[in-house]
């Protein structure tokens, strides 16, 4: 059978918690790759994928649909989901273990592109978060999923982008902000923090990434940080990042769960997720480690 797949060996969650913890709080897409290649090689797989599905005019406006493999709901929950890439790169093609996961479980998953910096600045992310979204509210009924119980969740950058998308109105898209809640994993909430404090929290000067996206006119850093701009009325969200996260990836979770609740009446939860690093997370998703996986799916199924 086509989904006929082998359980991984005993111990080996154990060994890549090691592996990974050897390696400590590191950004690196080949290590996180090749640690979960194998378990993902093995992964149930089995979701028919609609693929490239344009929401806009821009080569990047595409989206993926991965449809439930077996549900008995009439209309299903939706996830939609933004990949990292530090505003500069990144694919939904390389999340493909997020919507397989999902789509296995009884979600109908969209994984979508989005414009990238250099050649896209803020808040292009945000406007096309919302585009998805507006996107997906128009069409997912005719999927089978339900346009009332739409969850956003990103990564990374994009994290940054649905957290922009939800929580500043003027980024709502024009049906409004119909979401059943949206789950944040190691984003990137405060652009201004990161430039003022680039030696404490170990960023890069020139920063590839944030100045790519945002820009060189530091002045106007504070104008494009959400925690600045949070103006949205409350909604299901959860604000997740690594154990083994960069230290800024924690910090601006921890500084958007304090704003939010002391200043904007939002009650949001607070996960870490243990033994895992930014990317190794992601690439857990559908290999048999749930350490963030089982998190996510229970909030898009009942978000609270």
């Amino acid at each position: 059978m086509a989904n006929d797949r082998s359980t991984p060996p005993a111990g080996v969650e154990n060994t890549l918690e090691s592996q990974i913890r050897e390696a400590g709080s590191i950004i690196d897409p080949v290590f996180a790759k090749s640690l979960y290649a194998p378990l993902l090689a093995l992964a149930p797989q089995g979701a028919q994928v609609l693929e490239d599905v344009a929401y806009g005019s821009d080569p990047r406006h595409r989206l993926d649909v991965y449809l439930p493999v077996q549900t008995e709901a009439r209309h299903t929950p939706v996830l939609i989901f933004l990949h990292g890439g530090g505003f500069i790169r990144g694919d939904k093609a390389d999340r493909a273990n997020v919507g397989h996961y999902f789509a296995r479980h009884g979600v109908l998953a969209i994984l979508a592109n989005y414009r990238l910096g250099p050649d896209h600045h803020w808040p292009a992310g945000a406007e096309d978060a919302s585009a998805v979204l507006s996107w997906a509210l128009e069409h997912v009924a005719s999927y089978g999923g339900n346009p009332e119980h739409i969850v956003l969740a990103g990564e990374s950058a994009g994290a940054a982008h649905v957290a922009a998308t939800s929580l500043i109105r003027r980024f709502h898209p024009p049906q409004g902000l119909r979401i059943a809640g949206a789950f944040l994993i190691s984003g990137v909430y405060n652009v201004e923090l990161e430039l003022l404090a680039r030696r404490q929290l170990h960023i890069a000067t020139p920063d590839p990434r944030n100045e790519a996206y945002f820009g060189t006119d530091f002045a106007s850093y504070g104008a494009m940080s959400t925690v600045e701009l949070i103006d949205a009325k409350s909604f299901p969200l959860v604000i997740s990042y690594a154990e083994l996260d960069p230290i800024q990836m924690q910090v601006q979770a921890g500084e958007l769960f304090a704003r939010l609740v002391t200043r904007h009446g939002f009650t949001p939860a607070i996960e870490v997720v243990r033994g895992h690093n930014h990317l190794t997370q992601i690439y857990s998703i559908n290999s048999e480690d749930e350490a963030l996986a089982a998190s996510l799916l229970a909030f898009v199924k009942d978000p609270v």
